[in-house]
């Protein structure tokens, strides 16, 4: 149950768009590999400072933001704010856009460990004042969201794809993505010392060299939009993934379309080469790049596979995957 853990502290900032609206704050101390936890009690006494007359929860284990969202909402809350990273954020824009409640707004903090998203809007991860003082604003703006249509579960990262249980529907705020991304992640996984985006670009790099692709045919508004081997396919609803890459360098979060970028599979050199040209955007120059854009894309795979939704990994248990905009589905707080 939501607890209300009240903060009654009083200070000079701006109510949130007036004291008819109550929000709940959901902290995730295990993001950005346990940064969240560190930044938890300067996060309190900023939004005591600036949003007074709070509540709010911390998440106990992962996908307790599911629960903590769908708590709140049924408790009368309207404002859901989510201090945590991409996946944080996710987790919480999904349950309000699954809710279908009318009048619910997002904000979301910082703490996590790509800040890919926070990227989009504008969010500092080392700046939390200012996050605060804009979402204590009370402004806010519409932004689109994509769905998974096809329904899937979360599955770990390393561990084989069949899901586990709870198959859905989900939303996801930044992209899927497929192949590479996932062996990034799994390799991120068992990292021990790297953290940001030291630990994506290390890890990419390796897997530049033991990925072997993945067979996929991407199916867009217009027809087939690419098939064969693929290094990796993202479909984005914001530009950046992995830590800072602009992998769809022209999507933007208010255009009503997904960006769909199929790189083909090369030898490595070729792939570090592609590797670097992302880092700056220039990969879509390149040969084997492809970016198309739609309202909704469907991926065909040879077998079933796990996927990318904002960091996180789940799996489906057939070997197509459908995915759609949502344009200004949410409304966000201060960005």
């Amino acid at each position: 149950m939501v607890s209300g853990r009240r903060a009654d502290v009083r200070g000079d900032g701006v109510d949130l768009s007036g004291s008819d609206r109550r929000v709940y704050v959901i902290f995730n101390p295990a993001s950005g590999r346990g940064r969240g936890r560190k930044r938890q009690a300067a996060y309190l006494e900023l939004l005591q400072q600036h949003v007074p007359g709070f509540d709010h929860g911390v998440t106990q284990r992962p996908g307790d933001e599911y629960r903590l969202v769908d708590e709140a909402i049924a408790a009368g809350y309207d404002t859901l704010v989510a201090v945590g990273g991409d996946g944080t954020w996710s987790h919480v824009a999904d349950r309000i856009l699954a809710s279908g409640e009318p009048g619910l707004r997002l904000g979301l903090l910082p703490s996590g460990t790509g800040n890919d998203f926070g990227r989009s809007l504008g969010l500092r991860f080392d700046d939390p004042a200012s996050a605060v003082r804009a979402l204590a604003s009370g402004e806010t703006r519409r932004i689109d969201a994509g769905r998974i249509l096809t329904p899937s579960a979360p599955a770990e990262p390393g561990k084989a794809s069949t899901p586990t249980a709870g198959s859905r529907v989900r939303h996801f705020l930044n992209l899927v993505g497929f192949g590479f991304d996932i062996a990034v992640i799994d390799a991120a996984a068992g990292a021990r010392f790297l953290k940001g985006e030291a630990l994506y670009k290390i890890t990419a790099l390796q897997q530049l060299f033991r990925f072997p692709g993945i067979e996929v045919e991407i199916e867009g508004p217009a027809g087939k939009a690419g098939e064969g081997r693929h290094l990796m396919v993202t479909i984005s609803n914001s530009p950046f993934f992995g830590g800072g890459f602009p992998i769809a360098p022209k999507a933007e979060v208010e255009d009503g379309l997904l960006h769909a970028c199929m790189i083909r599979d090369a030898a490595p050199l070729r792939r570090m080469k592609l590797f670097g040209d992302a880092g700056k955007g220039r990969h879509v120059d390149s040969d084997e790049v492809h970016i198309v854009d739609g309202a909704s894309f469907t991926a065909h795979f040879d077998r079933p596979v796990r996927f990318e939704a904002d960091g996180d990994v789940f799996a489906i248990e057939g070997t197509e995957l459908s995915v759609e905009i949502l344009p200004g589905a949410l409304e966000v707080l201060g960005s």
